[in-house]
């Protein structure tokens, strides 16, 4: 094994170590989709299409992850979604 691949591999390593949280949004039958669209772009920092994207996904299949990351950064913004009366959870 060649030294560039066993640091690749100790990277992987690492990457798989820190364990990732999603925070999941589900639909109802409430919310405006300018409402969802408008919190997902203050709340997870999307683009305007990606949180339309989102809106459109959760719409259609019941559900979709909004963000991913650490869980001492997701748990404020899942707060704030369910704040703005969204059903979101971190998983």
């Amino acid at each position: 094994m060649s030294f560039k691949e066993k640091v690749s591999e100790e990277l992987l390593l690492e990457e798989e170590v820190v364990k990732k949280n999603e925070i999941v949004l589900f639909n109802d039958e409430v919310n405006t989709f300018d409402h969802v669209i408008e919190t997902l772009v203050d709340v997870c920092d999307h683009t305007p299409v990606q949180a339309e994207q989102c809106s459109l996904i959760v719409h259609y299949k019941g559900k979709c992850t909004v963000k991913t990351g650490e869980y001492k950064d997701l748990e404020p913004r899942c707060s704030k979604l369910l704040e703005a009366g969204l059903s979101a959870e971190i998983v």
